[in-house]
């Protein structure tokens, strides 16, 4: 029962209309029978810094953070964890004790978490996309140990920037879209993973797939897919890829995965049901 002394979690971002993270959160809240309820708000760029501070004075006890936030909201943090610092991403604000946001990343695991058995060592991968969800694929990539990664993207800048922060610890290569060297590439390489929001409920058309389906002509059937879209779950890219022969991963357990870590850090350590997670939204789907 929701009564004036439950407290609430949050997910902060723009858009949040097609997030599945309350179904999954308040049915493992439910289980773990804490008197907490999670929503979703939507948020204006020109309003993040008017809606982090307002919820510092209510019954707010922590925030995910998604697109188009996880870089900016550090101008918002009074304490960043080494690993946000490193991927420059946070996904996961916890309000301290004295009223000061906390900031971490739980999407690296997350996004680790459906690769973990696949035994990735020295193979390559693409990344699709220059974002923050990329650095965090990246560092995931990282500790995986494989060994190259090619970025693409259609933003120059961010590509050299990304460059810039990893280059010390893994061989990367960013191309733009345009790179004649893709279409080779994307026949050799291991593991593709899309960090843009292509494909996603609401933001694109129906059949629309990363930089189109001419794109992906050498696409080899050997190649892993994987979409951090969840949501229409198989994305469009995800349904090309299948019926090309590839093994295909959505992103519904890095969702999960990343979601039960975040709840985990708002309460302390608690053990989070991963099950129960993922059942609630298989029956919602």
């Amino acid at each position: 029962m929701i009564t004036s002394k439950t407290s609430f979690l949050a997910l902060i971002g723009n858009p949040v209309s097609q997030s599945l993270s309350p179904i999954m959160q308040n049915a493992a809240i439910q289980y773990l029978g804490l008197d907490l309820i999670y929503i979703a708000i939507p948020c204006k760029k020109e309003n993040l810094e008017v809606v982090i501070n307002a919820l510092k004075k209510m019954n707010c006890k922590g925030l995910n953070i998604t697109i188009p936030f996880k870089q900016t909201v550090f101008d918002h943090c009074d304490e960043i964890s080494p690993v946000a610092k490193r991927v420059k991403a946070i996904n996961t604000l916890k309000l301290k004790k004295d009223n000061y946001w906390s900031g971490t990343n739980t999407d690296i695991d997350g996004f680790i978490y459906p690769l973990k058995n696949l035994n990735l060592i020295k193979k390559t991968s693409i990344v699709l996309g220059s974002g923050g969800a990329a650095r965090s694929v990246i560092q995931g990539l990282i500790n995986l140990k494989l060994s190259k990664i090619s970025i693409i993207s259609r933003n120059k800048n961010s590509l050299n920037d990304l460059i810039a922060n990893f280059k010390n610890d893994i061989k990367i290569e960013g191309l733009l879209n345009s790179d004649i060297k893709i279409d080779s590439l994307i026949q050799e390489t291991d593991l593709i993973v899309n960090t843009t929001p292509v494909g996603m409920n609401k933001t694109t058309n129906d059949n629309e797939i990363p930089f189109g389906q001419s794109f992906w002509k050498n696409i080899n059937s050997n190649t892993i897919i994987y979409d951090l879209i969840y949501n229409p779950s198989p994305t469009p890219f995800l349904k090309f890829c299948d019926r090309k022969g590839c093994m295909t991963i959505d992103g519904i357990q890095m969702l999960i995965a990343q979601g039960a870590k975040s709840l985990s850090f708002w309460t302390n350590g608690l053990e989070v049901p991963f099950e129960v997670m993922h059942d609630a939204i298989k029956k919602y789907l």
